[in-house]
């Protein structure tokens, strides 16, 4: 008799224990949700593929993930992957129709937070440039490659099978704060070649790039890291842009020089 009643008293308990569950359940969804978007804001972005202008680096309907943090310990290095916006800026590679209501907006945004479909206004691109390269295409005498800082670019090992480095010839400063940056793809992809007209003569503001693109997560059977290719690797490819800083250096580094051998005279 008094198991029985042991027995009795214990389901109450289970099923107190389970209402409980089912009532924390959509706390513990918001609190996910919430924290996967921190993430995606600050560390980790998901990005959808959404064209062809990165192939066959990247494919079609491939996803990435996005490295928010590193180009806070690290400046953008010729070869990164970057993904960027183009809003109030370049068109989009490829067009969306805008949502029919509310309720399609909001999973539309949320399905471009976490990679499943494409943001209407961001890029993928290889960065070609930095602040203060020159940037030409293309250099007959260099076998029709591009040259940065007067040094050609073997990029065999990236570009699209039977692409060309470019279809026209271009010759650019990249001014400063901005990047020059290519499509693998060249023959399809919209690139900064495409916006001559706009500021910058087409670089990319460098505040406008969301991250690096650092690994391939999805098909997995060609998931794999998105390493910098050795082309820019070269020793020259630097020789422009870190000799005007150390010249500069050197240029008034004497003048104080100077000053100081004037005071110990005086003195």
């Amino acid at each position: 008799m008094v198991a029985e009643d042991t027995h009795q008293n214990a389901k109450p308990g289970k099923d107190k224990k389970g209402g409980s569950f089912w009532r924390e359940l959509p706390v513990l969804i918001v609190v996910a949700l919430v924290l996967a978007l921190l993430i995606k804001s600050f560390v980790v972005q998901a990005f959808y593929i959404p064209s062809e202008s990165m192939e066959n680096t990247l494919l079609k309907n491939d996803r990435v993930l996005v490295n928010k943090l590193v180009y806070r310990v690290r400046d953008i290095e010729r070869g990164d992957i970057v993904v960027f916006s183009g809003v109030d800026s370049w068109a989009g590679e490829v067009q969306f129709d805008p949502p029919a209501n509310p309720v399609a907006g909001f999973f539309r945004w949320v399905g471009t937070a976490f990679g499943v479909v494409p943001g209407e206004k961001d890029y993928i691109k290889r960065v070609i440039g930095v602040p203060g390269d020159k940037v030409k295409c293309c250099d007959e005498g260099q076998g029709g490659r591009i040259t940065v800082n007067g040094v050609p670019l073997d990029e065999e090992s990236y570009l699209y099978p039977g692409d060309v480095p470019s279809l026209g010839n271009f010759e650019i400063e990249v001014p400063p704060g901005r990047l020059w940056v290519m499509g693998d793809h060249r023959s399809v992809s919209l690139d900064s070649r495409a916006h001559g007209g706009d500021p910058g003569g087409g670089a990319i503001p460098i505040d406008q790039v969301i991250g690096r693109a650092f690994v391939k997560v999805w098909p997995f059977d060609r998931a794999g890291i998105l390493p910098i290719p050795e082309t820019f690797s070269q020793k020259g490819l630097a020789a422009a842009a870190g000799a005007a800083p150390l010249l500069l250096g050197f240029a008034g580094a004497f003048p104080l020089l100077a000053l100081r051998r004037r005071i110990r005279v005086k003195r």
